[in-house]
């Protein structure tokens, strides 16, 4: 038997305008054109530029309107509100600098041959038969972008049973490796590290030839070692002194890990840029929102002159309501959006001067250690927002400064406590945590235990898993990898 229940709930959902402010805001300067355009393109009731004849400005209702203009009747709309001019001739930039005839320039992208067509190329150079060919296109196939070849032969011999219905075996297999190995770049189609550092070093033109053969015997028979930089192991095998040691193992450091690169052939220089400018006027810090964030949207005319005709037509018209319907949506939509910007504007700026007043002596001078220890709810309460506000304007957001560009999320930053009984941001601790690395015997290089005790002396209470997770984020190897000859 089926029963009724009555119960109660409590939700909240975000209003389409909302959702829409929300996206807006961690969009990113370098993506904003194309979701202004996105919109042109969908809305054509917006348009770009400002008016020629802008309006008198008339009281802004355009907070009441989101509810008001879908229940109210059609006989109470008013032209005035898609005029007004705020939204008309809105110019979404403080310094007045913005340019709304300059050129989009585009990004030059230099083109080249791919890693697999260089090696292509190079393969027709060989004298093969058809059947080769298409063994040794299989083997370049199955080149990564680093330049290895990390899947069994054994399972390139049966790809080629499968797919080209071509029967072989491991010794011709490896016959045309060899052959792919002498291609240009010198390791390329290594199957390991110490395969491909031993490929460079066969081919290594090198006055001394006891190095290169100091070098190979390395790699050969000590690769272990030399990884984790056992040196005393390595002389004592061998039987080398130790200069001779370090002559080949500054030469096996010389070669490259990873002949093919990363790249896909495809070279594209990123920009970074900047949201904000900072400013520096005889100590004076002002800043500025990046031109490009300062679209100049308008309502358009045409689309708002519908309604003065509907207001002279016979309202009866069904055909003429549906139309004015679908006008209406459009000129609201084209309003919401216009509002977005200008609340982007608006939050950008807010969060990014309480920024700078809370980090005001680094953007002065520039120097790391004066970054204070400054967590996303500090930033919150100075312009009460919510966090998950200021992490949409934090993320992927810049500033240029004198000393270079910065992501917003480099100041923020956890504090260390002290012997004083301060906070100091972790970057501090850091900087100085690097100072220490680079000015080490790199002979005897410092453990982590001997940083901490370090870190200690200098005032700053810090536990040496603390230090192991700095080091990491610098990319600091452990003391025994840092051992130099």
């Amino acid at each position: 038997m089926q029963k009724l229940n009555l119960s109660q709930s409590l939700s909240q959902k975000l209003s389409p305008q909302q959702i829409q402010f929300i996206k807006l805001l961690q969009v990113p300067t370098a993506e904003l054109d194309a979701r202004i355009e996105e919109e042109l393109e969908v809305n054509p009731a917006l348009e770009e530029g400002k008016d020629e004849e802008p309006e008198q400005n008339t009281e802004d209702d355009f907070e009441d309107s989101y509810e008001e203009d879908r229940t109210r009747e059609d006989s109470d709309l008013n032209l005035d509100d898609y005029l007004d001019d705020e939204y008309s001739g809105y110019k979404m930039q403080g310094d007045g600098n913005y340019n709304a005839d300059d050129e989009d320039r585009e990004i030059p992208i230099s083109s080249q041959a791919s890693l697999h067509e260089q090696l292509i190329s190079q393969l027709s150079f060989l004298k093969l038969d058809e059947r080769q060919k298409m063994i040794g296109q299989q083997l370049i196939g199955s080149i990564e972008n680093d330049g290895y070849i990390r899947r069994d032969l054994e399972a390139i011999i049966n790809d080629l049973a499968f797919s080209q219905n071509i029967e072989t075996d491991i010794d011709e297999m490896e016959e045309i490796l060899r052959k792919i190995q002498n291609f240009d770049p010198a390791g390329i189609a290594a199957r390991s590290l110490q395969e491909c550092l031993m490929i460079q070093l066969e081919r290594k033109d090198h006055p001394d030839d006891e190095v290169v053969q100091h070098a190979l015997l390395i790699v050969q028979e000590c690769f272990d070692e030399f990884t984790k930089k056992h040196y005393s192991k390595i002389q004592k095998r061998l039987d080398l002194d130790e200069e001779q040691i370090k002559d080949a193992v500054n030469l096996i450091t010389r070669l490259n890990p990873k002949p093919g690169g990363t790249s896909d052939g495809l070279v594209r220089t990123q920009y970074i840029i900047p949201d904000f400018i900072l400013t520096n006027t005889g100590g004076k810090l002002e800043i500025s929102l990046n031109s490009r964030n300062a679209p100049e949207l308008r309502i358009s005319r045409s689309y708002a002159e519908m309604f003065d005709a509907y207001d002279k037509s016979d309202k009866k018209d069904k055909k003429l309501k549906d139309t004015v319907t679908f006008v209406k949506q459009k000129l609201d939509s084209a309003k919401w959006f216009i509002d977005a910007i200008k609340q982007r504007q608006n939050t950008l700026l807010r969060t990014m001067e309480a920024i700078l007043n809370y980090q005001k002596d680094f953007f002065i001078d520039g120097d790391e250690t004066n970054l204070r220890p400054m967590i996303l709810k500090d930033i919150a309460e100075k312009i009460d927002m919510d966090i998950s506000t200021v992490s949409r304007v934090a993320n992927s957001k810049a500033i240029q400064t004198e000393f270079g560009v910065y992501p917003l999320k480099y100041f923020f930053s956890e504090g260390i406590a002290t012997d004083s009984g301060e906070d100091v941001s972790n970057r501090e601790v850091k900087s100085v945590l690097q100072g220490m690395v680079d000015a080490e015997d790199k002979k005897r290089p410092l453990s982590d235990d001997k940083l901490v005790k370090m870190l200690n002396k200098k005032g700053y209470n810090i536990a040496r898993r603390t230090v192991a997770k700095y080091r990491e984020q610098l990319q600091i190897p452990v003391a025994r990898l840092r051992k130099e000859l």
